[in-house]
């Protein structure tokens, strides 16, 4: 049996296991905040060096504990093995994952300029609600006038600013529906 530092090998490869297994739960929770305060690596994602350990770990482990090769062996396959899922992880999950997010995403100001129609009439000096088709789907937002006068439901609008997540509009009418081709 293989010792490093004192440890069996597969005590190493389960207390490495254990460990970076809580660390993925922890930074999966928390990983937002910590991507807000800055960039962890540009080159590296956390979850993919983190998973890495994870399979290299647990490999290790299972092949130490069901077969008799070589421990040194065992390290090299694996690797070997950690590198392929974890490739396979990327490819698979996390790069589509990430696609996704930033497809069917918007922010706010995004929806200026925009055109949405009225489902909840806006009173003067009051508020109503707006309803703009996009590609993720529908938006209903709070919305006011922004030249102060009512709009009927119903009514085609224009966001023209956004303060406080309420979308400030005016009434839209397409100019091209307007013009005649002779």
């Amino acid at each position: 049996m293989m010792t490093l530092f004192g440890y069996p090998i597969e005590q190493i490869y389960f207390y490495t296991f254990i460990i970076a297994g809580m660390i993925i739960v922890f930074y999966m929770l928390f990983g937002d905040l910590l991507e807000a305060v800055g960039e962890v690596s540009v080159f590296l994602n956390p979850v993919l060096v983190l998973a890495f350990i994870i399979f290299f770990s647990a490999t290790g482990f299972i092949f130490e504990k069901t077969t008799s090769i070589h421990s040194g062996l065992i390290a090299v396959i694996a690797l070997a093995i950690a590198f392929i899922l974890d490739a396979i992880l990327n490819v698979f999950i996390l790069v589509p994952m990430a696609n996704a997010e930033q497809s069917l995403s918007y922010t706010e100001d995004s929806l200026v300029g925009r055109v949405g129609k009225i489902i909840l009439s806006v009173p003067q000096d009051g508020y109503g609600e707006i309803f703009i088709e996009s590609k993720s789907g529908m938006i209903s937002k709070p919305a006011a006038s922004y030249d102060n006068i009512p709009i009927q439901q119903d009514e085609q609008v224009l966001v023209l600013e956004v303060k406080n997540g309420v979308l400030f509009v005016v009434p839209y009418q397409d100019s091209l529906k307007n013009v005649s081709i002779d």
